[in-house]
């Protein structure tokens, strides 16, 4: 299988945080994602802490070790909490994503060429550090060469837009085209081509058949809604069959 599956914890991390009882584990969670084939854990630990903490993120470093081959994505914004992780544990890969402190969820990516000098400094420490940088990037074709030429390895396109078009008609068929143009412009600089947010059992297949090159999708909030019903392992299996199943 050409794209990786990594499984966004943080939800797991919101459940729990709403008690004091350690239920559910973010570690047994992210055990049995990778026990069912997961290719790697992402998590995105916010300055409040609403959900992933601090000791979350070492904790499940500590975890990967023992998986050779898994990979551990942090997100976070690198000028509020993230280079911290990244300088101690020295994740696989970190994703720059331009959160505001108090920001619901992510909701648009980096802007070239105003936020490439503050970048750069960061992305070159990453990869002193031997981490891989993705940026969370919107779906514009123009922008990939700013992006690569600011040092980036990857870009993680923000599919909320493809998400909310889903269901058929000319909109899907628009995002679609926006998405695969921009994929394909990443691969035309050099970049690799991540995606995440809002993709589902349901619209993840049609995106990966149009969207060409993608090499990892992070996927939290269905994945995690899904195993509430179907559990950690039927829910991973099901996601890895859908990936499959669009790359044949």
């Amino acid at each position: 299988m050409s794209t990786s599956l990594s499984v966004n914890l943080n939800k797991v991390a919101l459940v729990r945080n709403t008690r004091h009882l350690g239920i559910p584990s973010v570690t047994r969670a992210a055990t049995l994602c990778l026990q069912a084939g997961a290719h790697g854990i992402t998590v995105h630990p916010r300055p409040d802490e609403r959900h992933i903490r601090a000791n979350d993120v070492h904790e499940l470093a500590t975890l990967l070790q023992i998986w050779p081959g898994r990979e551990f994505n942090i997100e976070g914004n690198p000028f509020q909490n993230l280079m911290d992780f990244v300088r101690n544990l020295r994740p696989q890969q970190a994703t720059f994503v331009p959160d505001s402190e108090g920001q619901f969820t992510s909701d648009h990516g980096w802007s070239f060429p105003q936020d490439a000098d503050r970048l750069r400094p960061l992305i070159d420490e990453c990869h002193a550090l031997g981490v891989r940088v993705s940026l969370f990037m919107d779906a514009d074709p123009q922008a990939m060469a700013a992006a690569k030429a600011v040092g980036a390895d990857r870009v993680e396109l923000y599919t909320e837009p493809y998400a909310a078009a889903w269901g058929g008609g000319p909109e899907q068929a628009a995002q679609l085209a926006r998405f695969a143009a921009t994929a394909q412009a990443a691969l035309d600089v050099g970049l690799q081509v991540n995606a995440g947010h809002d993709l589902n059992r349901d619209n993840l297949g049609p995106f990966l058949n149009e969207v060409p090159g993608v090499s990892e999708v992070s996927i939290g909030h269905a994945l995690i809604a899904d195993a509430l019903e179907l559990g950690y392992s039927a829910t991973i299996k099901a996601y890895l069959s859908c990936m499959k199943e669009a790359q044949i």
